[in-house]
Order: structure tokens, then C-alpha cells, then sequence
């Protein structure tokens, strides 16, 4: 071994990304192997390989005995005076033996070993690289698909995209860039295996933090999430800064920065809703876009509640197949009966509505227009540029205040004396121009 031995290490360092110390003990470890194959397994030797100058050293290591009953591994007194007299019974000396040329089988032996090593020291550090991005967004590039599962390239190694991962409609083909949640990263005979998810709730937790500044330093955070890939997903988010709008950060100027998820996530519904650690006012908020006319708490332990809504507004209350309560109620950690008006006063009688204020305009927020509808035939929401510009300031007596819902913004509710509709008529009326008659003329 010599300079171009240790020139070969490096590049297989710079190329593999394999340490040069790694490959030096792994040709070590080849060596002995040949060795120990070559001239039988009960010799006790260890092999070294100088790092500068790539120097190879087989070194026998034996006790010195006063009678020898197996000369592979010890050896007499007189024989270690010969090479020291300073040697004593029960000391151990070493030395260096110069080995025959190995066999066609013992420099087999040692290039299978270094082979073998060097792909199992690839794959850990492939598993070690994609173990860090566990619960993190990856992007790689769709390379294959079977009938229900998609395998994307990735450096190193390859993805695997299950079908039960997948968001409901999703088709993508192959030489596609998909960004997906890593979930799990498993070991095997083949490399490691990195298991991918775009329907895990995780997806859109890492969404929004890499397109919301003030989630990812921490200023908001996420307490919960609740999703039904491909419909509907409820966030709630705090903040322990009383100058910062959670929601608002979210929301992003004129939506763009909530409308950047939506269209990763292909316009999914996303319910924005504040956390508040008052039972009421949180189950109150998680049933948006859905008023609410009275929350009774039955159980704090087991987090049983009845809410009370407005007989027009349980159908919105329960959601589509009662996705929404069903949403909310997991979002919340609550379990949440929903009753109209008229249902509970048949059953319990009168009770006194409650009056909940779910967002503080009396600063002047911004808020976007009552915009709740389904998808035009095409299945395409409708462009929402006219509504976006139609910004109006919320006032301190409070109104509804709602994004739209099916260009994935999050409504947000305020006390309101009037109904929807009848603000909703309110906003039609256009302002009546009225002359003044100037005094000095008469």
C-alpha cells in the first residue's frame, strides 16, 4: 500500500460520503478476515494501516508461558529473550509477521468484506440523513407507480407514497415534483425505506410553518389540528403577544399566504380558529362558520357539552355528513351535542342566550365578506379578486366576519346583534346622495 492508497480513500470520502477513518478500519477489518481465512482463525492478530502513509501492518500478538501448549498463541521464555530479555513470564509481546501472498479465496474474502461494509456504512448514513427529517416536508420527483402506491426518487434513496397517504382525488404522474410529510423511516436489507404522507395532519402543520414567519419563530403557535384530507381541516392557534392577531398572521394580507397552503393542498377548506383556554368560548369558536346561541358545559373531567344554535343555522352547525361538529369536536378535545332553539325549548325549555365575541374588532381589523359556496361545474371554486378587494373595516358593535370558505380561508365570527341575512342585505344598500342648499343664496 502507498500514496495512491490513501489518494484512492479520499476520493471514496469526497464521493460517498464515507470518512476516511471508516474506510481504513473497514479495510482493516477486510484484511484480518483474509488473514484469519487464509492461515486458520486461532491466530491472534490485528491489523493496522498507517492514515499518511498507507502503510499496512499485520501484527501477532502472543503470551509468553512457561510451557507451550499452542504455539499460534504463546510462546517461551527462551524465544521471547531472544527478542528482549526484559520479558517475563505472563507478559504478552507483539511483532509484525509478513504474510504469503493471500489465496484467490482469502483476497475474495477481503474485497467482498470491504464491499459490504461500505454499502451497509451508505445505508446508515442515508437512514440517519432521512431519521432527522422525521415530521418534516421533503420534495422529491415521482419516478414509478403501481396501481396505488407512488415511489418518489429522492437522494439516496426512495420514498414510498401509500395510497391510504394519499389525498382523495390526487393523480400524480410520473416525473411529477410532489412535497409530502415523512412519517416513518424504516430499515431494511435493501436500504432504508422512507414512508411518505400528504393526508397526515403533520402536512399541514409543516404548511403553515414554512409559510407563516411568525409560526416558525414561535410568536404563534399551533395548538391543534383536525383533518379530513382532501375536505375539510380545522387549525387552532395562539399567541402569547396581545399585539399580534394569530389569525390574522395566518390569514396573511388579502389571503395569500393561507391561499399558498390551499394550492398545495388543492383548495382544501382550512378553518383558522383562535384557542381560548374558556371551554365555552372554544367550542363556541371551532363550530364556525356556524353561530352560536348557547354552550353548557356537563362534564369538565370528561369534556361533555350541549350547544344551543339558532334554528337556521343547524344544518351549518353539523356540516356536510356532520363533518363540521365532527371536526370541531376533535379539534377541541370536546365531546359536543348540538340542539336548535326550537329542539331545546321542547325539551328543556327557555334559557338565556349568551353573547359570544369571537374576535376583537374594536381596533379595526380587516374582514372579508359572508362568501360560504360550493364549487361552479367545473368543480373549480370561484375567483375570489372582486371579493378580496371588497375589504371593509370591522366595527367595535361587531358583524360577521367570514373568509371564504371554499377558497380555504377561515371565518371568523363576531358578536352580532343582526342576523347574516340582514347584514348581508345591509351591505347592499348603496349610500343616497343628497344636496345641500346653500344659505347665503337666499
Amino acid at each position: 500500500m502507498n500514496a495512491d492508497f490513501i489518494e484512492a480513500l479520499n476520493t471514496l470520502e469526497k464521493d460517498r460520503g464515507i470518512s476516511k477513518d471508516v474506510l481504513i478500519e473497514t479495510i482493516q477489518d477486510a484484511v484480518l478476515a483474509a488473514y484469519k481465512k487464509n492461515y486458520g482463525p486461532y491466530h491472534n492478530v490485528r491489523v493496522l494501516i498507517d492514515p499518511e502513509a498507507g502503510e499496512l501492518m499485520v501484527l501477532m500478538r502472543r503470551e509468553i508461558v512457561e510451557t507451550v501448549s499452542d504455539s499460534a498463541t504463546q510462546m517461551s521464555l527462551e524465544e521471547a529473550h531472544e527478542i528482549d530479555s526484559r520479558y517475563q513470564i505472563g507478559d504478552y509481546i507483539e511483532y509484525q509477521v509478513m504474510p504469503k501472498e493471500f489465496g484467490r479465496v482469502a483476497a475474495q474474502t477481503a474485497k467482498q468484506v470491504v464491499v459490504q461494509r461500505i454499502r451497509e456504512k451508505e445505508r446508515e448514513l442515508v437512514y440517519d440523513r432521512y431519521i432527522s427529517y422525521l415530521t418534516h416536508i421533503i420534495t422529491g420527483r415521482v419516478h414509478r407507480k403501481t396501481a396505488r402506491t407512488i415511489f418518489v426518487s429522492l437522494d439516496g434513496t426512495e420514498g414510498v407514497l401509500p395510497h391510504s397517504e394519499q389525498m382523495p382525488g390526487e393523480n400524480f404522474k410520473v416525473g411529477d415534483i410532489v412535497k409530502a410529510y415523512v412519517f416513518e423511516v424504516k430499515k431494511s436489507y435493501k436500504g432504508p425505506q422512507v414512508f411518505l404522507s400528504r393526508s397526515h395532519p403533520g402536512f399541514i402543520r409543516r404548511l403553515f410553518e414554512l409559510e407563516i414567519p411568525e409560526i416558525e419563530d414561535g410568536i404563534v403557535s399551533i395548538v391543534n389540528i383536525a383533518r379530513e384530507a382532501g375536505s375539510r381541516t380545522k387549525i387552532t392557534v395562539t399567541t402569547d403577544d396581545e399585539n399580534v392577531d394569530p389569525i390574522g398572521a395566518c390569514v396573511g394580507n388579502r389571503g395569500l399566504r393561507v391561499q399558498h397552503i390551499a394550492d398545495e393542498i388543492h383548495g382544501e377548506k382550512i378553518d383558522i380558529i383562535e384557542w381560548s383556554d374558556n371551554p365555552e368560548k372554544l367550542i363556541a369558536n371551532v363550530l364556525s362558520p356556524a353561530k352560536v346561541s348557547k354552550v353548557m358545559i356537563h362534564d369538565m373531567e370528561e369534556q361533555v357539552a350541549t350547544v344551543v344554535v339558532p334554528d337556521y343555522q343547524l344544518s351549518l352547525a353539523i356540516g356536510r355528513e356532520g363533518q363540521n361538529v365532527r371536526l370541531a369536536a376533535r379539534v377541541s378535545g370536546w365531546k359536543i351535542d348540538i340542539k336548535s332553539e326550537t329542539q331545546y325549548r321542547e325539551q328543556f325549555g327557555d334559557f338565556e342566550q349568551d353573547d359570544y365575541e369571537y374576535y376583537d374588532a374594536e381596533d379595526g381589523e380587516y374582514s372579508y365578506e359572508n362568501h360560504y359556496q360550493e364549487t361552479n361545474e367545473e368543480g373549480e371554486y370561484p375567483d375570489t379578486t372582486e371579493k378580496n378587494q371588497g375589504l371593509s373595516q370591522a366595527g367595535s358593535d361587531g358583524e360577521i366576519i367570514e373568509y371564504s370558505d371554499d377558497d380555504s380561508y377561515e371565518s371568523k365570527i363576531l358578536e352580532s346583534s343582526e342576523s347574516s341575512q340582514g347584514n348581508r342585505e345591509q351591505d347592499k344598500i348603496e349610500p343616497e346622495i343628497v344636496e345641500v342648499e346653500d344659505d347665503d343664496e337666499d
